[in-house]
This record gives structure tokens, C-alpha cells and sequence, in this order.
């Protein structure tokens, strides 16, 4: 292989092993990472902070929807248990699921009427 086909597109001398060519490439990224990192250091905690909030917003999430199944499965299972112990179907089953609607839905508003944000601190 004649020296003109060792040369890179740079004009660089093309490695000859692979070792040579994973540390000049590893060494190429590096450079490329730190001059990234360099240039833009408050691309990093803008990163951090929407991730932050994307995790917040989809745990507050997860917290509703299970207040309020778990007042509507509550209230349901109450209500059915004493209709199947008084023998009066579907009366208790039906009160006692509206309570639990009732009942998710005020545990809902709470959540939602909570301040946020730094001054919040999220407890009341």
C-alpha cells in the first residue's frame, strides 16, 4: 500500500491497527465532547430541569389517577360488600360507588389546588 493510500481525507496517516484506530477515534470524540461541553455549559442544567419537571409532572399524574380509581374501587367494594351481606343488591353498591366518585374527585381538587413551585413546597 503506497504512503498516498495512508493518508486520511485530512491528510492525516490512516492507522495501521485497530487499537490505533479505536484510540484516535476515541480521542477525536473526546475533543468534540469537551469542545460541546465548553460551548454550551447551561445546555446541561436546562436538560436537567425539564427532565426534572417532566418527572414531576408524570409522577403528580400517576399520584391522581390513583386517588381516584382507588376511591371509585373503594366506595364500590364497600357498597358490594354490604349488599351481598344485607341481601339488598344493587342499592349499597350503588350509593357507595357514587360516594367514591365523589370521593376521587375531591382528592383530585386537592391535589390540584396544592401551590407549586418553590414557594409551594408541595405540604399544606
Amino acid at each position: 500500500m503506497s504512503e498516498k493510500d495512508r493518508q486520511g481525507l485530512e491528510g492525516k496517516r490512516v492507522p495501521e491497527t485497530e487499537d490505533e484506530a479505536l484510540k484516535a477515534r476515541l480521542e477525536r470524540l473526546a475533543s468534540a465532547l469537551e469542545d460541546r461541553r465548553t460551548r454550551e455549559p447551561h445546555r446541561t442544567a436546562l436538560d436537567e430541569a425539564a427532565a426534572n419537571t417532566t418527572g414531576r409532572a408524570f409522577s403528580l399524574g400517576i399520584r391522581v389517577l390513583s386517588e381516584f380509581i382507588a376511591g371509585i374501587i373503594a366506595g364500590g367494594g364497600i357498597g358490594w360488600l354490604l349488599d351481598d351481606w344485607l341481601g339488598t343488591r344493587p342499592v349499597f353498591l350503588l350509593v357507595f360507588m357514587t360516594l367514591g366518585i365523589i370521593t376521587g374527585f375531591w382528592n383530585v381538587y386537592r391535589i390540584a389546588a396544592k401551590p407549586t413551585g418553590p414557594a409551594g413546597g408541595g405540604s399544606q
